[in-house]
C-alpha cells in the first residue's frame, strides 16, 4: 500500500490527486491538438468540482490558472487565457503595516474614536444629545465587558470628555443605562435604550412648550 506521506505533494490539494494525475498525463501527450482537447476536458471536471463558485466573474480564468499551476507551468496548450507567471504566483505578499497610533483607552476599540470625532462635528440639538447618550452608553457597555467591578458613570463620562478633547458632554437631565441593563441581551438592551430616548425626547418637547 502506498501512503500519501510517501507521494509527491500536490500543488492545489483541493482538487485531489486524480486531477493532478490527469494533468501529468496531459503534459505527456505529444499531439498538440489532443493535448488541448484533454486540457479542456480536465477544466470541465474542475468546473464541476467547484460548481458553487461558478457565479464568480473570473471563475473560468481561475480554473485555467489552476491548471497551469498544478502542471508546474509545464503545460504547453492554446488556453483561452494567458498562463500566469510563476514568479508572480510564488511571490510573497508585502508585509502588512499596522497602525502605530496609540490609543488612550484600548478597551473601547479604535472605531469609537472615529465615531466621537464625527459626533463633535454635529450641530448642537436634540439629535446630537441623543448621539452623545448612545456613545456614552456604548462606552459603559464596553467598559463592563472587561471590568464589571469598578465601573461607574462618572468614570465613563470622564472618558467621553477625554476622547472628545472636552467637546462632548452628557446633558444633566440624561442618565446612563444601569450595569444590569448594559449587560443584558442586545435585543432587550435596545428596547431599554429606545424607551429612555423616547421619554427624554418627550420631556424636552414639554420643556420647550412651557417656554
Amino acid at each position: 500500500m502506498e501512503y500519501n506521506t510517501k507521494r509527491e505533494s500536490m500543488a492545489i490539494p483541493e482538487y485531489g490527486r486524480n486531477i493532478h494525475k490527469m494533468i501529468d498525463y496531459c503534459i505527456s501527450i505529444e499531439d498538440r491538438e489532443k493535448r488541448n482537447a484533454t486540457a479542456e476536458t480536465i477544466v470541465r471536471v474542475m468546473r464541476q468540482m467547484n460548481a458553487s463558485s461558478a457565479k464568480s466573474h473570473d471563475f473560468e480564468h481561475k480554473l485555467w490558472d489552476h491548471l497551469h499551476i498544478i502542471s508546474g507551468f509545464n503545460l504547453d496548450i492554446d488556453a483561452p487565457y494567458p498562463a500566469p507567471k510563476k514568479d508572480e504566483i510564488s511571490r510573497k505578499p508585502e508585509k502588512l503595516e499596522y497602525s502605530q497610533k496609540t490609543m488612550a483607552f484600548p478597551h473601547y476599540g479604535k472605531h469609537i474614536e472615529k465615531i466621537i470625532d464625527s459626533a463633535v462635528q454635529i450641530p448642537e440639538g436634540d439629535q446630537k444629545d441623543a448621539i452623545v447618550l448612545a456613545i456614552a452608553n456604548y462606552l459603559k457597555k464596553s467598559y463592563l465587558t472587561w471590568n464589571r467591578d469598578s465601573v461607574n458613570d462618572e468614570t465613563v463620562l470622564k472618558h467621553l470628555a477625554d476622547l472628545s478633547n472636552g467637546k462632548l458632554h452628557l446633558k444633566e437631565e440624561f442618565s446612563l443605562i444601569s450595569n444590569s441593563e448594559a449587560l443584558s441581551k442586545p435585543k432587550k438592551q435596545k428596547n431599554i435604550v429606545n424607551k429612555k430616548a423616547m421619554a427624554l425626547a418627550q420631556a424636552n418637547k414639554r420643556k420647550r412648550r412651557r417656554r
